[in-house]
């Protein structure tokens, strides 16, 4: 997902104006395995070309405007040629094998449609 990420230059592009950035979440404090300091926010970002969500990374903000952890946006997912990329974690069980497949065919399709997935 970072190579793809790295590779399409999104956080570049935010920074050159070319894409706009949307917080979608943004509270304090980060969770402490996080190993941010005091004032730190943990934030859900999308990047956005135009109204088309092409981009969402999570990050932490330091105060003084500063990217915590690696200094860099964390990807989350990406859209692609049509294509969504986006992280999942695998399930452990059947039934949450078929929550997995039906909520991701509901955001494939609710994406698609071109509305907002959650």
């Amino acid at each position: 997902m970072r190579r793809r990420f790295n590779r399409g230059r999104y956080y570049e592009r935010v920074l050159a104006g070319k894409l706009t950035a949307h917080i979608m979440r943004d509270t304090q404090p980060p969770r402490t395995k996080a190993n941010e300091p005091t004032g730190t926010r943990t934030q859900e970002i999308s990047y956005r070309d135009g109204s088309e969500e092409v981009a969402r990374v999570h990050q932490y903000l330091r105060t003084g405007g500063v990217i915590g952890a690696s200094g860099l946006p964390d990807p989350k997912r990406i859209c692609e040629n049509g294509i969504l990329y986006r992280l999942r974690k695998p399930p452990n069980n059947i039934k949450e094998w078929i929550y997995h497949f039906a909520s991701d065919l509901r955001d494939r399709i609710m994406w698609s449609c071109g509305l907002e997935v959650d």
